[in-house]
């Protein structure tokens, strides 16, 4: 089982930036961040495979403006963000898991198995 820790939510303008934290207890073949604003289905952000040299899988609404990157020395996974806008207000939630697809990670909530209680992004404009 893997136990996982966000930190670094807040309250920011729009255009600026905030940087997300993700303390996990283990490693897993997949780590990724997720969101879920109010009365809306939860959506992946970003997901990368550990360890692995290649590019993360972005959504579409945060590729150029967010990066994930993460510290396996720490277990911790970081996130990015940058040019912060209204709609990016939400719950940010950490996941890990153990569920590929041909090797690959999948900006898919049903591919991870492990999540944490999420930390609390609010953009004003």
């Amino acid at each position: 089982q893997v136990q996982l820790v966000e930190s670094g939510g807040g309250s920011v303008q729009t255009g600026g930036s905030l940087s997300l934290s993700c303390a996990a207890s283990g490693s897993a073949v997949c780590m990724g961040w997720f969101r879920q604003a109010q009365g809306k289905e939860r959506e992946g952000v970003a997901v990368l495979r550990s360890g692995a040299v290649g590019c993360p899988l972005y959504s579409d609404s945060v590729k150029g403006r967010f990066t994930v990157s993460q510290d396996n020395a720490k277990n911790t996974l970081y996130l990015q963000m940058n040019s912060l806008k209204p709609e990016d207000t939400a719950m940010y939630i950490c996941a890990a898991g153990f569920t590929t697809y041909g090797g690959k990670c999948r900006l898919d909530r049903l591919a991870f198995q492990y999540w944490g209680q999420g930390t609390q992004v609010l953009v004003s404009s």
